[in-house]
């Protein structure tokens, strides 16, 4: 039989680890929800010059995409129109490995492998490791972009990984973030 000591001595470890997991789980839904709204936007303008008007409607929401198995986050993901890849392998624990590209510039693109990679929720974070030996983290999020381009749109879907990158100067634009469409 456990002394009253020991049962207190228990209590208040798994309590802890408990708030140390909850604390946890709650970091990685925060960051989740941080960097899955940095992917929404809204315009609506309207523009008259003699007579003649002009309207631009555009709106993005963003959802995290928390999928019951990790395992369904394995595939290829790309940004072909800015030279961005990524083919990634997960486990049904999380942890994930892969490979990836990017750009330096238009006509430069270095490639990476992923190491120490994991994913909690809907958050992806690892470290990309470049053939030269240098590494960089990646943080990014799994979610589900809807595009509507008018007020009645019903919009469409697509799933994938938002990230935040270090600038990059592409086609005339500072690109600072991602949006990696899964292709397969």
């Amino acid at each position: 039989m456990l002394r009253p000591a020991v049962v207190m001595s228990l209590s208040l470890i798994a309590t802890n680890l408990f708030a140390q997991t909850g604390a946890s789980a709650t970091d990685a839904q925060s960051r989740t929800a941080v960097i899955a709204s940095s992917f929404a936007k809204f315009k609506d303008v309207t523009k008259s010059k003699r007579g003649i008007t002009k309207s631009k409607y555009r709106r993005v929401e963003t959802t995290a995409a928390v999928r019951a198995n990790p395992a369904d986050y394995s595939g290829v993901y790309d940004v072909p129109d800015f030279g961005f890849g990524l083919n990634l392998s997960v486990d049904s624990r999380g942890s994930v490995s892969g490979s990836g590209y990017e750009p330096l510039n238009e006509s430069v693109r270095r490639s990476f492998t992923l190491r120490d990679g994991t994913i909690q929720g809907a958050l992806l974070r690892a470290t990309k490791v470049y053939a030269n030996g240098d590494t960089e983290p990646l943080e990014g999020a799994f979610m589900n972009r809807t595009s509507f381009e008018s007020a009645t749109d019903k919009g469409t879907t697509v799933f994938g990984l938002g990230t935040l990158v270090k600038p990059v100067e592409l086609h005339g634009m500072t690109i600072n973030k991602v949006f990696f469409e899964k292709s397969r």
